[in-house]
């Protein structure tokens, strides 16, 4: 009884077996559980990634809706739609495709 004695003489709070065991139920919830403190910050961070790409696709299907509309409303648009998109032409045109050729330099 010398050293466990004087150990619990020295830190009276080790007698307490519902502290221990509240201490013992804590690190086990925050370090070896299924749900533990790691992974509820990766859900988290995961949540928030989600919610972002949320708010972006939904702003995209309000641009592609107003888009539409808009293709439906006008021939000009369906028509501007289709050269630009597909390289439709008249039967009396011709159409220059235009690209951009940028030099790069590489360093050695």
């Amino acid at each position: 009884m010398s050293f466990l004695g004087n150990f619990t003489n020295r830190y009276p709070l080790l007698k307490n077996r519902y502290l221990i065991t509240f201490v013992i139920f804590l690190v086990w919830v925050m370090f070896f559980d299924s749900n533990n403190m790691i992974r509820q910050f990766e859900d988290r961070n995961d949540l928030f990634k989600l919610k972002k790409e949320k708010r972006y696709y939904q702003k995209e299907i309000v641009s592609t809706q107003k888009d539409f509309t808009a293709l439906l409303t006008s021939n000009s648009h369906l028509e501007r739609y289709a050269r630009e998109k597909y390289q439709m032409k008249k039967d009396n045109e011709e159409v220059w495709l235009v690209i951009d050729t940028t030099l790069i330099k590489v360093s050695k």
